[in-house]
């Protein structure tokens, strides 16, 4: 495993429908030991709390998964330690958390104590005219996001035809017979949603430090078009029944669908890439599925492609 990435995800998603949330999946309440669901608004020191937790357990030789604010991929919304079965997470909107077993296993932690009030009177009338105006910039930023899915969504209708779909599922049962044989144990393995991705005010991320922090072999797909979910679906499916636990990684524009899928334990991860997205380094393999297709009017393709970039 590389020690150069940090293990980092999204639980929340930008998405063309609104905030997309994968909360739900930080760590389930019924193996948890305690799960802290940190309370108050900006600027009570939530992220700074989780950074200063996250740095001791890290120092601690604890693995760590940071949980990225999709907004603000500089702030933490979340830290987990798989191996204690602790986690601490922001419980406060867009991705509202309350306690499934309160006392037993999650706490509330109230960082608005922490406020100077007598302060903040102060600035009081230049906060609420922040707090009034960003919900504003959020949905034009989600009515662009509409836009761009469409167009994304009329190109992958033109090119995912029943032949790219029988030359989808013949590629995954070649990876599988390869990579991920059937474990002798027989049990099932489990399945672990997070975003690798996000759309932020830094534009498209994507955070594949944590695939090569993770495992050794990286498949790297080569998606122009958004055609991955039908092989990834089915690595995932091979890899569950298989024996093996995975990451899966829904697309932000479209997270019913699939666009990275890790499988840690094994060393192996298969990655999306695109132009503007790159993966950047040298992969394990690479597949490169717009070369499977046999694409009808590149011209417009490529305009559909271009506007729907400048649209995210």
């Amino acid at each position: 495993m590389s020690q150069t990435y940090q293990i980092q995800y999204f639980l929340g998603a930008n998405s063309p429908q609104g905030f997309y949330s994968l909360y739900d999946q930080l760590l389930s309440p019924e193996t948890a030991n305690a799960i802290y669901i940190i309370k108050g608004g900006p600027g009570c020191g939530k992220s700074t709390l989780m950074r200063q937790v996250a740095a001791q357990a890290a120092q601690a030789g604890e693995t760590v998964e940071y949980i990225l604010c999709s907004g603000d991929p500089d702030s933490l919304d979340g830290v987990v330690l798989p191996r204690l079965k602790a986690a601490l997470v922001d419980g406060t909107a867009p991705h509202v958390i309350e306690p499934k077993y309160p006392g037993v296993v999650e706490q509330y932690v109230n960082l608005g104590d922490c406020y100077d009030r007598k302060g903040l009177q102060a600035v009081r009338e230049e906060l609420q005219g922040c707090m009034r105006d960003y919900k504003e910039h959020y949905q034009r930023a989600y009515r662009c996001l509409g836009a761009a899915a469409e167009i994304r969504e009329d190109v992958r209708d033109t090119l995912m035809t029943e032949e790219l779909e029988a030359k989808l599922a013949k590629r995954a049962r070649g990876i599988l017979s390869r990579e991920l044989k059937p474990r002798k144990t027989g049990d099932a393995g489990a399945v672990k949603q997070r975003f690798l991705g996000a759309v932020t005010h830094k534009g498209v991320l994507t955070l594949y430090g944590t695939a090569s922090a993770q495992c050794t072999r990286i498949y790297e797909l080569s998606d122009r078009y958004g055609l991955a979910h039908p092989l990834l679906a089915r690595l995932l499916s091979g890899a569950v029944l298989g024996g093996y636990d995975v990451v899966a990684c829904p697309d932000p524009m479209v997270p019913q669908r699939l666009a990275h899928l890790l499988v840690p334990e094994a060393g192996l991860a298969f990655v999306t890439s695109r132009p503007g997205m790159e993966y950047g380094q040298k992969p394990f393999r690479r597949v490169r599925l717009d070369a499977m297709t046999e694409p009808q009017g590149k011209a417009r393709l490529r305009f559909q492609t271009r506007m729907a970039a400048l649209l995210r």
